[in-house]
C-alpha cells in the first residue's frame, strides 16, 4: 500500500481503496482492457497498482454516496441514466436534495407542489417508480410541508438507483471515462 501511495502522492488512501474495487471490475472485462490499452503507460501502471493494492474493500453504498457528492460524477451518471431512459430518478433525487436545503416556508410550499406534480403524482411528466404506500405517504405530507416530505420516496429512489442502475454504470464507458478525470 505504501508503494502505491508513494507512486500517487496526490491520492488519499480512501480514494485508492474506492478506485481499487471499481477498477478491478473493469480490468476483468475485455472491453475495459481495450480502453485501458489506450492510456499512457504511466497511467496504465498507476491503474494496475491501484487494482493490486491490498486495501480493504469499500462498500458499494459508500462509493455511490461519494459519486452523488461529486458534480462531475453526477453528470456522468445522469448521462448514463439518459441512455437507459431513467434520468427521472436522478432528477427526482436532486430535486429532493434541493428541497431539503430550502430554508423559507414560502419556498417549501412552492417546491413541494412542483416536485409532487413533476415526479410523484400518477401520470406525472417524470413519474418515478414508487409503490402506492410511498405515494400515499408523500401525498399526506403535502398538507404540512417540511424538509422531510419526500424522505421516504427519495430513499426508495436512491435504493433503486444504487441497486439497479449504478452496477450497470460501473461497467459502462461513461464510468471508465469519468475515472480519467477524477
Amino acid at each position: 500500500m505504501c508503494r502505491v501511495l508513494a507512486a500517487l502522492p496526490s491520492i488519499s488512501i480512501e480514494r485508492v481503496k474506492e478506485l481499487k474495487v471499481r477498477l478491478g471490475q473493469f480490468l476483468h472485462k475485455s472491453e475495459a482492457i481495450n480502453e485501458c490499452d489506450s492510456l499512457s503507460p504511466v497511467k496504465q501502471d498507476k491503474l494496475t497498482k491501484m487494482v493490486q493494492a491490498s486495501a480493504e474493500d469499500t462498500q458499494g453504498s459508500q462509493f455511490f454516496e461519494k459519486l452523488l457528492a461529486n458534480k462531475r460524477a453526477v453528470a456522468a451518471f445522469r448521462a448514463f441514466l439518459c441512455s437507459e431512459f431513467s434520468e427521472k430518478n436522478i432528477d427526482f433525487w436532486l430535486a429532493c436534495e434541493d428541497y431539503k436545503n430550502t430554508k423559507t416556508t414560502s419556498k417549501l410550499v412552492f417546491k413541494v407542489q412542483k416536485i409532487y406534480d413533476e415526479f410523484v403524482k400518477v401520470q406525472a411528466p417524470k413519474e418515478v417508480n414508487l409503490d402506492s404506500l410511498t405515494r400515499k405517504t408523500v401525498s399526506r405530507n403535502l398538507a404540512n410541508p417540511n424538509n422531510s416530505c419526500f424522505q421516504v420516496a427519495q430513499e426508495r429512489t436512491y435504493i433503486l438507483m444504487e441497486k439497479d442502475s449504478f452496477p450497470r454504470f460501473l461497467k459502462s464507458n461513461l464510468f471508465f471515462n469519468l475515472l480519467k478525470y477524477l
